[in-house]
């Protein structure tokens, strides 16, 4: 994800700048009051447990929305395959065109999150698997009134359908779904203001540790990409690509 990245080697250098800034001033105060101040270091703790708490809180609502994510994968499966059984109930004449659509609904699904990250091509795959939608219902519909179907047929094929188109619904609405920017915002300015006192605390020490400052950096900057990286899993490294199995798998049965 190229944003994420951007943010994070953004972050990086971010807190290496605030370290340094933070140790300049805390050796500008020192040369004038001959001490950092008693208060600092409880200051730095503070900050530090916060930003602890906002990494946690963050890391776990991306790690339960991706969850998420995975298992509407399983409930969408579930409904086309339950829907998909269930035109058997519909009379035989009836079968064939439905079962066609159905399959071409369910290539176009598969192509809606496969197509990412092209936003505009899998737009156009979900403007395409509505379209099929509105077809299998009219196609079901026009079955369920037909002389020879069955009474339960609508009863079981029309709730069936429902369901599948649901689904869709609520899975578009999933990846829409994220924390509101200015937690991000805060997230990024509490790292900022963590290294500035860090780096004040460290005004008094002798030489200058890089090899603490640019892990701190590296871990804060990681931690910030992976977050990002969960949080949208059709864009970066972090996927849910292997769960569309389920579909594909779903459609190679569609005989």
């Amino acid at each position: 994800m190229v944003i994420g990245s951007a943010i994070a080697v953004a972050i990086f250098a971010g807190v290496l700048l605030f370290l340094k800034a933070g140790r300049s001033i805390g050796e500008r105060a020192i040369a004038r009051f001959g001490t950092v101040g008693q208060t600092i270091s409880s200051l730095e703790a503070a900050v530090f447990a916060l930003l602890g708490l906002m990494i946690a809180f963050t890391f776990s609502g991306a790690l339960t929305r991706f969850d998420v994510r995975r298992a509407q994968v399983v409930q969408e499966a579930n409904a086309i395959g339950t829907a998909y059984l269930r035109v058997d109930l519909l009379p035989a004449a009836a079968q064939p065109k439905l079962r066609d659509t159905f399959r071409a609904y369910v290539d176009a699904r598969i192509a809606t999150y496969r197509k990412l990250p092209d936003i505009k091509a899998a737009r156009d795959e979900l403007a395409r698997s509505q379209d099929l939608q509105q077809q299998i219902w009219d196609q079901a519909v026009a079955a369920v009134r037909m002389p020879k179907t069955r009474p339960e047929a609508e009863l079981l094929l029309m709730p069936a359908l429902n369901d599948m188109f649901d689904i869709t619904t609520t899975r578009l609405a999933a990846t829409q779904m994220h924390p509101p920017g200015v937690i991000y915002a805060m997230l990024i300015a509490l790292a900022l203001v963590a290294a500035l006192l860090a780096g004040y605390q460290s005004a008094g020490e002798k030489g200058y540790a890089w090899i603490h400052k640019i892990a701190f950096a590296t871990i804060v900057a990681l931690t910030v990409y992976v977050i990002l990286d969960i949080e949208y899993p059709r864009l970066g490294l972090v996927r849910i690509d292997a769960i569309d199995q389920l579909l594909i798998d779903l459609r190679a049965g569609m005989k």
